[in-house]
């Protein structure tokens, strides 16, 4: 097995358009790895570099310790599980899984000891003499999965393998690929656009964007301690409220927001000193589920009208609409007002507060959080 390390990675084709850039990171042996970011910020292209489907316009890639820019894809020693299955139709499930080890000309006693315990593990024995069109769409994942995992790579590569399964197929295929993750403990890069994939699946998680690494850490960090605006308002559902507003300084912090005062705890306060944050705009960042509802005479209360009410089984999200634009609050069940035993009406007027302590305080210009530089 084998840690990986990707230095100033970048990808410009013929046309000039750049892809990838300055990409900068250390993967370290048997970790899980997710890269995350809407459609077309460059984390398919960055897995393609690493399997050697791209050409990689500068910079340097390390397996191991091995430099590999210019090594072929099937010297990488590497495994990669595509979104579209790719099995070969006219072949069976069995003949899908051996394909590569009879290429490699491995003894055949071996090849179906290593197919029959892949089969095994991912629980797709009895369908190893099927067809690929015989399968449903979570048998050929776990197909494919198979045959990548016959290989014993030093890394397994995925590409958005989930994204073609219904919703209750892509939560069992998730658990299923953490128990695989931990029963043949290698290294995985895994790339998806959707953040509960990543969430729950990535030892760190790299958030993208236009080509560039907006943050690494892991899941708990990327959450709690966005470093921007973006990665504030994509890891998250509902994601992340953005209100204008303005911070205060005198003695501690405060936020000044539709009229509303709000008091920052020092903690807070201490990290915006630290960073000589003074009286200015700020783009104030809560969650959902940290805002509160409130009477209209409660200190530092602001007013709402509900645009849309969607109920989602223990929680209601409240799309609503403010002098300081739409947000979505959510409101556990349990804690609805004993006046709303059933929600609420569209066009109701409401009055919410924040949760201080887990605000975030963005700069306007650069949208860099001012609390978590």
């Amino acid at each position: 097995m084998a840690g990986l390390r990707l230095i100033n990675i970048e990808k410009v084709y013929d046309n000039g358009f750049q892809s990838v850039q300055d990409f900068n990171l250390e993967i370290n042996d048997k970790e899980f790895i997710v890269l995350v970011g809407p459609s077309g910020c460059g984390k398919s292209t960055t897995l393609r570099m690493v399997a050697g489907l791209e050409d990689i316009s500068g910079g340097e890639l390390y397996i191991g310790d091995r430099l590999v820019n210019d090594v072929q894809p099937k010297d990488r020693d590497i495994a990669m599980v595509f979104q579209n299955y790719a099995l070969y139709p006219h072949l069976t499930v069995y003949e899908n899984m051996a394909f590569a080890l009879k290429l490699r000309k491995i003894d055949r006693n071996v090849i179906d000891e290593k197919v029959r315990w892949a089969a095994q593990l991912l629980g797709i024995t009895d369908l190893l003499e099927r067809k690929p069109k015989r399968l449903s769409g979570g048998q050929r994942q776990r197909v494919a999965i198979g045959r990548a995992i016959v290989r014993e790579p030093q890394v397994f590569l995925m590409d958005e393998p989930l994204s073609n399964l219904d919703a209750k197929m892509r939560n069992l295929m998730r658990a299923e690929i953490i128990q695989l993750r931990q029963q043949i403990d290698t290294t995985f890069i895994y790339v998806t656009h959707d953040q509960i994939e990543a969430m729950t699946l990535g030892d760190r998680i790299v958030v993208m964007s236009a080509g560039l690494i907006q943050q690494i850490g892991t899941p708990q960090e990327v959450f709690r301690y966005p470093k921007n605006m973006f990665v504030a308002g994509f890891i998250g559902t509902p994601q992340m409220n953005f209100f204008p507003a303005k911070l205060k300084k005198s003695g501690g912090y405060s936020v000044e927001l539709d009229g509303a005062v709000i008091d920052l705890p020092e903690n807070l306060s201490q990290m915006l000193a630290s960073g000589g944050a003074g009286d200015q705009d700020i783009t104030l960042g809560i969650r959902p589920e940290h805002v509160m509802l409130t009477g209209a005479d409660d200190k530092g209360s602001l007013k709402a009208k509900v645009s849309v009410s969607e109920m989602m089984g223990s929680e209601i999200y409240l799309h609503i609409s403010t002098n300081l634009g739409d947000a979505v609050i959510s409101v556990a069940l349990i804690n609805l007002p004993a006046d709303h035993p059933n929600g609420f009406k569209n066009g109701e007027e409401i009055h919410f507060t924040i949760v201080s302590e887990l605000a975030h305080i963005f700069d306007p210009k650069t949208e860099m959080n001012l609390l978590h530089t």
